[in-house]
């Protein structure tokens, strides 16, 4: 049954559209929304302006296909069997997409997609293969593959303004998969010389030794100073192959004076770390610009056809990212950073007021949170909480004391982060590396960096106990793999940090 608050939303706004633009890689700190300084998003701003911001949003899986295939289903990875970027997503499995279209809209989805299977549920859909191209992509449709000129924010929000232009009668669900800010860092060509001039600050742990962290946080492949590609990456005295002549002169003109000026910093500093970070901040934030921008046309395509009365629009991403904490790029770990995600939901007509909700989310809880605005009861197998409690104005609760993760893929060949489970609650985060054998503690309140492992030492036996304790249940309860609960059971007892 819908809860009192999405009774009362939808009755006032009986089956609404709902518009879902779902970037790729964008951290929270990406977003002027949450606070930081890095860039202005204002288009994004909107959306928390007139609705609502979720702070404590998390990624169960911080992984580009796996967060897909758990925003599809509402089920945590090991339950819809997508858990590395390598499955393949099984589509005959039911998900919200599906649903709705039983209950009568029209459903697309338009852009990246990454599960490798065609898609299921929608009516229409035209998606990128794989990760995609920058510039001048391929699309997969229905009716083959499409090559398309020009850059691929663009052609994905042109592409979106022309499907629902299309849109009459039906409610419809649209799902906007954009493929920025992820790697390789391509901007477009309106944002290729933003924040040439820009200087950005550095991150508290952006020069770290990792002394409290786990040992794979020294031996992970994800470092701006060495592991980062200076051209495929930092686009340095590089141009990107599909694009054809006058976008190449364009690229060139922009970044000539741009790469001379890297080379010159680097030879005055010596300081690889720091040059390589800056570059990387301007590539990336020009992604994210890009984004922005897309937003914004989206919003006013809505407003100009007077469709926002009547529309729930989201703006999200697949996870976090590190844009130089720890010396990182890259998501995948259970750090803040990483598995934090930005969400932002404007209701139909919007929010009275701006509010921010500081209760712990998950991306398991947006399925059932689309099929409650749609007034579809969701199915007992689906494993989230819908969140449209929260968007009436009336508060809400999820039912989360804790947020479970659990990432997979350790031997990907490039980045090698190390396999876990893990929770984070209101104030703390425990993490097992149960291929290493290693334990992390964070105390969030304290230690906003997660700079400081506690397990050993710095909290009392009763704490770690009790977190293990929370960690054991999760895993109960989402029916884990029996052997893994037992390792981690045997892994706390064997340094004091029982759950009994």
């Amino acid at each position: 049954m819908l809860s009192l608050a999405a009774a009362a939303l939808f009755q006032a706004k009986s089956r609404p559209n709902i518009v879902m633009i779902f970037s790729d890689d964008h951290g929270r700190q990406a977003i002027s929304a949450y606070g930081p300084k890095l860039i202005s998003t204002p288009e994004i701003d909107r959306l928390a302006r007139e609705g609502v911001r979720f702070d404590r949003h998390y990624t169960t899986n911080p992984l580009c296909a796996p967060s897909r295939a758990s925003l599809l289903t509402g089920k945590y990875s090991h339950v819809n069997g997508m858990k590395d970027n390598a499955s393949t997503f099984d589509g005959s499995q039911e998900t919200f997409p599906k649903l709705l279209q039983a209950a009568g809209y029209r459903t697309a989805v338009i852009g990246k997609w990454h599960l490798v299977s065609n898609p299921t549920g929608f009516n229409d859909w035209e998606v990128l293969p794989g990760q995609g191209d920058y510039y001048n992509p391929a699309f997969l449709t229905p009716t083959g593959k499409v090559v398309e000129h020009g850059y691929v924010t663009e052609i994905i929000t042109n592409k979106v303004l022309n499907w629902l232009g299309q849109q009459k009668g039906k409610p419809f669900f649209l799902l906007v998969g954009h493929k920025a800010p992820h790697r390789n860092w391509m901007p477009g060509p309106r944002q290729m010389t933003l924040f040439s001039d820009r200087i950005f600050p550095e991150p508290a742990t952006l020069r770290t030794d990792y002394a409290s962290l786990t040992t794979a946080a020294k031996t992970v492949k994800m470092r701006l100073d060495k592991n980062i590609r200076l051209a495929e990456d930092l686009m340095v005295d590089y141009v990107p192959p599909r694009m054809d002549a006058n976008q190449r002169a364009a690229w060139k003109k922009a970044m000539a004076p741009q790469d001379a000026a890297y080379h010159r910093r680097l030879a005055e500093t010596g300081d690889l770390l720091g040059t390589n970070y800056q570059r990387y901040l301007q590539e990336y934030l020009r992604c994210v610009a890009g984004i922005d921008e897309s937003v914004g046309q989206i919003y006013g395509y809505l407003k100009k056809k007077k469709l926002l009365e009547n529309t729930v629009v989201i703006y999200a991403s697949d996870q976090g990212f590190f844009l130089g904490e720890n010396a990182w790029y890259d998501k995948r770990w259970f750090y803040e950073p990483s598995s934090g995600t930005p969400l932002l939901i404007r209701p139909a007509g919007g929010a009275k007021a701006a509010r921010a909700v500081t209760s712990l989310t998950t991306n398991i809880d947006l399925a059932p949170t689309f099929l409650e605005l749609a007034g579809v009861t969701p199915p007992k197998a689906m494993q989230g909480n819908s969140l449209a409690p929260f968007l009436g104005g009336r508060g809400g609760v999820t039912g989360k004391s804790a947020v479970y993760g659990h990432f997979y893929e350790s031997d990907d060949g490039d980045h090698q982060a190390p396999k876990y489970v893990a929770i984070t609650t209101e104030r703390h985060k425990l993490i097992y590396y149960y291929e290493l054998n290693e334990w992390e503690l964070f105390d969030l309140s304290q230690d906003t960096h997660e700079t400081r492992n506690l397990w050993l030492s710095g909290v009392t036996r009763p704490v770690r106990a009790e977190l293990v304790r929370k960690l054991l249940a999760n895993m109960h309860q989402l029916k884990e793999d029996p052997d893994l609960i037992r390792q981690v059971e045997a892994a706390a007892k064997r340094v004091g940090a029982g759950s009994k």
